[in-house]
C-alpha cells in the first residue's frame, strides 16, 4: 500500500505539471513571474528536466536507505505542494481553477498522506 500510494501520488504530481502549462504557472513563482511570457515558460520548462532526473534517479535508488529517505521527502513535497497552491490561489495570475487542476494537486496531497499514514499504521500493527 505504501509503494501505490507513494507512485500514485508521484504520477498525479508529474501530470500537474503537464497540466501546469496552460495554466501558466511560471507566471505565479516569485523567481519567475517577473520575466517576459516566453521566457518563464522556457525556464520553467527547462527547470524541470535536472528536478524529474534527480527525483527518479534518488526515488528509485538501489540503496534502500537512499530510496526511502527520497520517497519521504517527496510525498512530504506532495502535501507542501498543495499547500503552496492555496497560498498562491489569491494571486491575480492564478489559474489552477478547474475540478481536474484540482484534483491532481490535491490527489497527490492526499497520496502524500496515505503513504506515510500506511508506514504509520503498518509500524504500529507490527508493535503488537
Amino acid at each position: 500500500m505504501k509503494s501505490l500510494s507513494f507512485y500514485l501520488g508521484m504520477a498525479l504530481l508529474f501530470t500537474h505539471e503537464l497540466d501546469s502549462m496552460p495554466n501558466h504557472e511560471w507566471r505565479v513563482l516569485p523567481l519567475l513571474r517577473s520575466l517576459s511570457d516566453s521566457v518563464g515558460e522556457t525556464v520553467f520548462v527547462i527547470a524541470h528536466v535536472p528536478i524529474f532526473a534527480l527525483t527518479i534517479a534518488y526515488v528509485a535508488s538501489l540503496n534502500e536507505n537512499t530510496r526511502k529517505l527520497a520517497r519521504d521527502i517527496a510525498s512530504g513535497f506532495f502535501v507542501v505542494h498543495a499547500v503552496l497552491h492555496v497560498l498562491f490561489s489569491g494571486h491575480p495570475d492564478y489559474e489552477f481553477s478547474s475540478p481536474f487542476s484540482s484534483f491532481l494537486i490535491f490527489g497527490a496531497a492526499l497520496f502524500g498522506m496515505a503513504y506515510f499514514l500506511s508506514g504509520t499504521i503498518k509500524a504500529t500493527g507490527s508493535q503488537g
